[in-house]
């Protein structure tokens, strides 16, 4: 059963919200090439396919200012002298802030930002004296058509790659259906067809000329007959009369009369397709096929170059999820992990009672088998979920670039680790703090170029951004080359800002002393400026890394730059873990965060500088206690303890419990504030036979242990655990429904 009209068009919109936000980050990678290469011709005929395919889709999907202003865009860089114009690259910069405003605005049915600055830049470009000067010669007929010396050579490769390869090469013309109210969408559709037959090479004429919308024609490649070919092209309702030419083996390419490029190639599919559901022929054809200031630019080879055939090839394969979707499936694979757990359990004690069934090794096999599956799914699902963070990290480049500008600054930008996968959530989550942290960096750390040549240093300041795996955790790097953070300097701001006093600031470290910068109102600006001075950004750093229990640190030395270091759970829903006892409560720590298992006595744990340490092979080894110490002194030396060695960022520490539950595939159940307020648990799980356990946050563990005075260390610890252990186990026995 097809949707409603107005349903099917509300799907495509949506469709496209998501593409087109590709389609812009494409735009500004563009032009950062640009503005790197000016006047470089395959750069702009880039940009012009980009902007030709938001014009399309934003034309089917009735977004008529939209459409409108990126076909001006687009017949303006279809001129001749365009590559040639100095300022190209900054007015291509600002069609992409507007048509992200534009779309912005779309979306949340908002007013419609003002786009006559950027049509008046437009028209300048238009203007060029060369470019009129090309097109009086255009209009008047003086060009006359390619001879065989006039093809590109991208154009003469993929003919010569065809008659090499044995294919024939056809002349294909379309007619449109007179009743079709998408002519463009038609012509996106035939193409479509008929690109699984073969290679199309040239398209024309171009889709802003009025012939466009009566017909289409192709030089086309391929193996398949002529029947073949004209069977693939007869679609109902779109196309009319199909006419199918041999091209001759002997001719030469220049007998091939083309008059123009359509730049389709990278049109979307699916918004093609959709395009007739949900638009009107006059929104449509408003755009579409308004008569071009210009003729049409010379045609271009469509056959994509390797790098773009396979983003091509790829895109066919993709299938786009709303992630709730997936978090929903997600949540019901953790059920079925507790359920398992809850067979596994009732299966134990049937092997009890019963040692001797013969059912009992049946059960087993069928509940190995089920594990094997639900391990399986659960890898799936979790896979789908990470997404690596060059989807973040490629929106830098212009951000690094403007911002340099605006405050005057000569900045490289270098990007490490794309590929590191993490969870969409988190990368979604972390885009705003990464934005302050690397828009800081170039107003903050990097130095005017004056000053870096005074000390020696490159006038171009660099900046990195790296990603990459360590444990169980994400460690994303913000570096700079700049001029460090002065502790001293802080210390004086904040007792000006009334953040500490005198004294107080006299005994901070320097780690504690750079904490400040993480504070409501802190800024060290002098001035207030768009870009810094207001004393927010960095406090929103701290809040959102707090609220996705990971940390930020700080390492800088005076002159020479400063590294903001973010570790970030991979937050997985579902952890292997390691259970133990601590004064007859359960708890939890990621397996992977677990080196080794020993055993000791309590008269080999030491006291230096009232931190308890234990020597294990030749190591010294920090201790963190859950619980206190309770045996007596004449006890002391009988009693015994397990020491858990974990691994917490570059350091390892034991920690003390009082027994081993076992490892046990754990689903973490997310807890709200109001019911469990504390940052050293990550969250809890319930187990097969209903009890609740907690899953411990290490990092925030060694933080919390070093913050209070040592001798409370143990105490402070447990109490706080112990307190939201009980609100855990009230709170999640009611959703889990379990005793």
């Amino acid at each position: 059963m097809t949707n409603p009209p107005d349903e099917r068009g509300a799907e495509l919109r949506e469709l496209f919200f998501e593409t087109s936000q590709e389609l812009l980050q494409a735009l500004n990678e563009e032009s950062l090439k640009l503005e790197k290469n000016p006047g470089d011709e395959e750069i702009v005929r880039s940009i012009r396919r980009t902007v030709h395919t938001l014009k399309g889709d934003s034309a089917a999907c009735g977004l008529r200012e939209l459409s409108e202003l990126a076909h001006q865009f687009e017949d303006a860089l279809s001129l001749e002298a365009a590559a040639a114009y100095g300022a190209l690259a900054e007015i291509a910069f600002a069609a992409a802030d507007v048509f992200a405003e534009m779309l912005a605005a779309y979306h949340s049915s908002g007013p419609m930002p003002d786009a006559e600055p950027l049509r008046q830049r437009i028209n300048e470009l238009t203007a060029v004296p060369a470019a009129k000067k090309s097109r009086r010669k255009k209009k008047s007929g003086e060009s006359a058509p390619k001879s065989g010396n006039d093809w590109t050579e991208v154009e003469k490769r993929a003919l010569a790659q065809a008659k090499a390869a044995g294919l024939a090469v056809f002349d294909i013309a379309v007619k449109i259906d007179p009743h079709c109210t998408m002519p463009i969408a038609a012509r996106q559709l035939i193409q479509k067809a008929i690109s699984g037959l073969g290679q199309v090479i040239v398209v024309r004429p171009d889709a802003k000329s009025p012939a466009a919308s009566k017909q289409v024609e192709f030089v086309f490649a391929s193996a398949q007959s002529k029947e073949q070919i004209a069977a693939k092209c007869h679609i109902p309702t779109i196309a009319g009369e199909v006419s199918v030419t041999l091209i001759q083996a002997a001719a030469s390419p220049a007998t091939v009369s083309v008059r123009a490029a359509d730049q389709t190639a990278g049109s979307t599919p699916e918004i093609a397709a959709s395009a007739t559901a949900s638009t009107s022929p006059a929104s449509a054809n408003s755009v579409s096929a308004t008569p071009a200031p210009v003729q049409p630019a010379p045609a271009e080879v469509q056959a994509p170059t390797p790098e773009q055939a396979l983003p091509q090839a790829l895109s066919e394969n993709i299938l786009r999820v709303e992630a709730g979707r997936i978090d929903n499936v997600l949540n019901l694979v953790g059920e079925l992990i507790i359920g398992k757990s809850m067979l596994q359990q009732a299966l134990n004690e049937f092997g009890k009672r019963y040692p001797k069934e013969l059912l009992r090794g049946k059960f087993a096999d069928a509940m190995a088998f089920q594990a094997r599956v639900l391990n399986d799914l659960q890898r799936s699902v979790m896979k789908i979920r990470m997404v690596p963070v060059d989807q973040l990290f490629r929106r830098f480049p212009r951000i690094v670039r403007d911002v340099s500008r605006q405050c005057g600054r000569e900045v490289d930008l270098e990007l490490s680790g794309q590929e590191t996968d993490l969870d969409k959530g988190i990368l979604d989550a972390i885009a705003e703090p990464l934005t302050h942290l690397v828009r800081n960096a170039v107003s903050h750390g990097i130095e005017p170029a004056e000053q870096r040549r005074a000390q020696g240093k490159s006038p171009r300041g660099k900046i990195r951004l790296n990603a990459y795996h360590q444990g169980n955790q994400v460690v994303v790097e913000i570096s700079d080359d700049g001029r460090g953070i002065d502790a001293q300097m802080i210390r004086n701001k904040a007792i000006d800002l009334g953040m500490t006093t005198a004294e107080e600031a006299a005994r901070l470290t320097e780690a504690e002393t750079l904490d400040f910068i993480f504070r409501p109102g802190f800024s060290t600006a002098e001035v207030v400026t768009e870009v810094s001075g207001r004393g927010v950004g960095m406090d929103v750093v701290q809040s959102v890394l707090q609220r996705l229990k990971a940390t930020i640190h700080v390492e800088t030395h005076l002159g020479q730059g400063t590294t903001f270091r973010l570790k970030l759970p991979l937050t997985l829903a579902i952890i292997k873990a390691l259970m133990f006892w601590v004064e007859q409560r359960l708890y939890a720590i990621p397996l992977n965060a677990v080196s080794q298992i020993a055993r000791t006595f309590e008269s080999e744990v030491h006291q230096v500088d009232n931190y308890e340490v234990l020597q294990l092979r030749n190591q010294v080894l920090p201790l963190l206690r859950l619980g206190r110490a309770t045996a007596a002194d004449a006890d002391r030396e009988s009693s015994k303890l397990f020491v858990l060695v974990i691994t917490v960022g570059e350091r390892k520490y034991g920690l003390v419990v009082d027994s081993l539950e076992g490892e046990e595939e754990l689903v973490i159940k997310a807890l709200d504030d109001q019911t469990f307020a504390t940052d050293l648990v990550n969250g809890a799980s319930i187990l097969g036979d209903g009890k609740v356990v907690l899953i411990l946050n290490l990092l925030a563990l060694v933080e919390h242990a070093g913050r209070v005075r040592p001798e409370a260390a143990g105490l402070t610890n447990c109490g706080l655990l112990l307190n939201h252990a009980d609100r855990a186990r009230l709170a999640l026995s009611a959703v889990g429904g379990h005793a």
